[in-house]
């Protein structure tokens, strides 16, 4: 007899085991000889090795389907518990990088957010360069997310620097947290497209998704993590070198930024400026270009963009 405990990461267990435990007894039902026993998403399983492994893949089928659908009854547990093939899922979205909240299919929808995601299935430490409402955060937020859920990594760490206009963060009320929360809104925004608001609170609770203010990151080392350093063009040079060189063991980094909107004071210079210059030629690092056509906002978004470059571009050449 073998034992072992899973956890199912959904969102709601009284809507995936169904009123009454429902949809539960009827999963329990296809394994007559394995003991299942069942604590909010912890599954605890006795029985052969090979009743486990059988029933692991098929549970997961079954998680998928609610993540993707929002919700499952007992039709969809008779047709996934008890098939013989494990090939039963709709896979019209096999490009869907997670399944948000409700079913939402989120997935990289343009040629350099689709770029992003192979670099970083091929590298460990990638920069999404790129105007305003290119999805350069919200296809790095996927991206980490899915991880976690694929249990690739233990954490997902979130970073920003907080550009200070007039006040001093130490002055501001409440904690750390609470005085970097407008600064990591954004972020915030995309997590809980992506995650059940009880999921994601609770992982804000027990620090599987962190709020690491870039300045005060110094020291440590980021292992089994997931790394997002978001607006890295108001990071200075030396700040972006100390969030880099805190990767560790078993680490994804993401930097994304828009080295057109560089808020830094004029005697300080953009890291991600210099990070483009010093790190484009190293093995396991690539820079991803987005432009006007990733833009995913209102079609507005691209005409102000193309009209400010062209602005810029004539302040150039004067």
């Amino acid at each position: 007899m073998s034992e072992k405990v899973v956890q199912i990461d959904i969102g709601s267990p009284l809507e995936f085991y169904g009123p009454g435990d429902a949809n539960l007894n009827l999963i329990k039902s296809f394994f007559p000889k394995l003991k299942i026993i069942v604590r909010g998403d912890y599954v605890k399983l006795v029985g052969t090795e090979s009743d486990i492994i059988t029933f692991e893949k098929r549970l997961d089928l079954l998680v998928l389907q609610f993540e993707k659908f929002g919700k499952i009854n007992e039709d969809v547990v008779s047709r996934i518990m008890g098939e013989e093939k494990e090939t039963d899922i709709d896979s019209s979205n096999s490009d869907a990088l997670v399944y948000g909240r409700h079913g939402k299919v989120i997935k990289a929808l343009t040629v350099n957010q689709k770029r992003m995601v192979d670099s970083s299935e091929k590298n460990d430490l990638v920069f999404a360069i790129g105007p305003a409402g290119t999805g350069k955060t919200y296809t790095a937020v996927a991206l980490a997310v899915r991880a976690l859920k694929n249990k690739e990594i233990k954490k997902i760490i979130l970073a920003r620097p907080a550009i200070e206009a007039g006040e001093n963060l130490g002055f501001l009320p409440g904690d750390m947290k609470d005085k970097m929360d407008p600064y990591l809104q954004p972020l915030y925004d995309a997590l809980r497209d992506m995650l059940p608001t009880q999921k994601f609170l609770s992982y804000l609770e027990d620090d599987t998704i962190e709020i690491a203010p870039l300045a005060f990151m110094r020291g440590r080392t980021l292992s089994n993590a997931y790394a997002i350093l978001d607006e890295a063009q108001n990071a200075s040079e030396s700040q972006l070198k100390m969030f880099l060189t805190r990767m560790g063991k078993s680490s994804k980094f993401f930097v994304t930024g828009d080295i057109t909107q560089i808020d830094l004071p004029k005697q300080k210079q953009s890291g991600l400026l210099q990070a483009q210059k010093l790190l484009k030629d190293i093995k396991g690092i690539e820079f991803v270009y987005l432009d006007g056509r990733d833009v995913v906002r209102h079609k507005l978004v691209t005409r102000i963009i193309e009209a400010y470059n062209k602005t810029d571009n004539k302040n150039r050449e004067s």
